[in-house]
């Protein structure tokens, strides 16, 4: 009489479960048409005066319908830009459901028609929908050398794109013309317009002169030098630090006069690659004379890198160098090829990604980048969608520029003692990271 007495007890409970009051977190959502159904099953065995209850969890499965009614309403925008950060939610301009999964990133890695997946819910049911939605470019180029020194020798053949520079933010060759006349055979002043077109139909021009002459002029040098203790005067700010950046340039730098100088931190360059990686000559005498002398150290590296790849290389040169030496700042990333940037094969974009890259290997190694760059180009190219410092260089004498930063170059013609000639001052804003 006991055990029936057990074995009515398990049936009981296992009855409850199926009614639905002991219900498992199970569930399973799949394209279907079946109403919502539930399945339970219940065994029992006697072995002696043993009972053994095995129930199985109600499973449910979520009714998803694919052909929404004609009075719900979902309108695609017209044109999404190419490469931009963009959410099914943001493509959808008008609706009167609810859009379940509008935090999804949609794919703008390319130009053309692409497909997402919608899932909304309208009058108590859930859709899941297919849609189309365009990614266009209809950004311009960017001009980034509107012609700094637009000069011809007379006799020589006249290349419009040797005296300019542009961008694209997704033509990795966009085309350059112009219109005038140039007569290389005589000296003289030539007005021409110059126009640069990427391949989605965009495109910007400039007017310039272009001088034909029988020597092309050295670059006029009429900046005021400024001593480093003035610079300190000027820029008495609270909480910062002033230091100095240095290269090959430099030569001989005699950092125990300069730290008496004042300066408490040094970014050097550790190398440069354009066909090669190449050791700066004056590197390891810095860093070692620096360190020694106290001074915070950091190390920039000047890259011409046009794909991931080679910043990746890049990278890893650098790491190696370093050896696990500690810095007390981020590894720079200082890429200025704008003069002539078309002929590096890549586009606005790309340089963006490349820049990632570099700092990602570098991260592997325990070590963290940094972005150098100008005003100009912080503004205007780079994007830094991974939040890096950035090291500031704007010649003014109160920087305008309104984005973050960890670090200002505020001149290139200081004058210090222990270094011969001129030297970018630079300024730490300590509260700033530099993580």
């Amino acid at each position: 009489m006991k055990k029936y007495l057990i074995i009515s007890s398990a049936i009981i409970m296992a009855s409850l479960t199926s009614c639905g009051q002991t219900v498992g977190a199970d569930s399973d959502i799949s394209v279907a048409t079946a109403p919502v159904s539930t399945e339970t099953s219940v065994s029992t065995s006697v072995t002696s005066t043993k009972t053994t209850v095995t129930t199985t969890t109600a499973k449910t499965t979520k009714k998803i319908n694919k052909n929404p009614p004609d009075s719900a309403i979902i309108t695609i925008a017209d044109t999404v830009e190419v490469y931009s950060d963009v959410t099914i939610a943001d493509i959808i301009t008008d609706t009167n459901t609810e859009i379940l999964n509008g935090e999804n990133i949609v794919d703008t890695s390319e130009t053309g028609v692409k497909k997402a997946e919608l899932e909304f819910e309208y009058e108590g049911e859930t859709y899941i929908k297919n849609i189309n939605y365009n990614v266009a470019d209809t950004t311009e180029p960017l001009v980034l050398n509107s012609g700094w020194n637009p000069y011809t020798r007379v006799g020589e053949p006249f290349d419009i794109n040797s005296i300019v520079g542009f961008a694209d933010n997704y033509d990795r060759n966009p085309t350059v013309t112009y219109t005038g006349d140039v007569d290389t055979s005589t000296v003289g002043a030539y007005p021409v317009t110059v126009t640069v077109a990427d391949n989605s139909g965009n495109s910007t021009s400039w007017d310039m002169t272009v001088f034909v002459v029988n020597e092309i002029p050295a670059p006029e040098d009429n900046n005021p030098r400024v001593d480093f203790a003035d610079f300190k005067e000027y820029y008495n700010y609270e909480n910062v630090s002033y230091g100095i950046d240095v290269s090959a340039w430099q030569t001989n730098v005699d950092y125990e006069a300069v730290k008496a100088e004042g300066v408490e931190f040094a970014l050097i360059r550790m190398g440069y690659c354009y066909d090669e990686i190449q050791m700066d000559d004056y590197y390891y005498t810095n860093i070692e004379n620096a360190d020694n002398a106290g001074i915070d150290i950091g190390v920039y590296f000047y890259s011409t890198a046009n794909t991931e790849e080679k910043a990746r290389e890049q990278a890893q040169w650098i790491v190696k160098q370093l050896d696990g030496r500690k810095l007390d700042f981020p590894v720079a990333f200082d890429w200025e090829e704008w003069g002539s940037f078309q002929k590096y094969g890549m586009n606005i974009h790309d340089l963006n990604e490349i820049f990632y890259a570099f700092c990602d290997e570098l991260e592997k190694s325990g070590y963290s980048g940094m972005l150098y760059s100008s005003k100009n180009f912080l503004v205007n190219f780079w994007e830094n969608k991974i939040n890096r410092p950035v090291w500031l260089a704007h010649y003014v004498d109160e920087t305008d520029y309104t984005g973050a930063f960890s670090i200002w170059q505020a001149s290139a013609y200081g004058r210090i003692n222990g270094i011969s000639g001129d030297v970018d001052m630079n300024i730490r804003l300590n509260d700033m990271p530099l993580e």
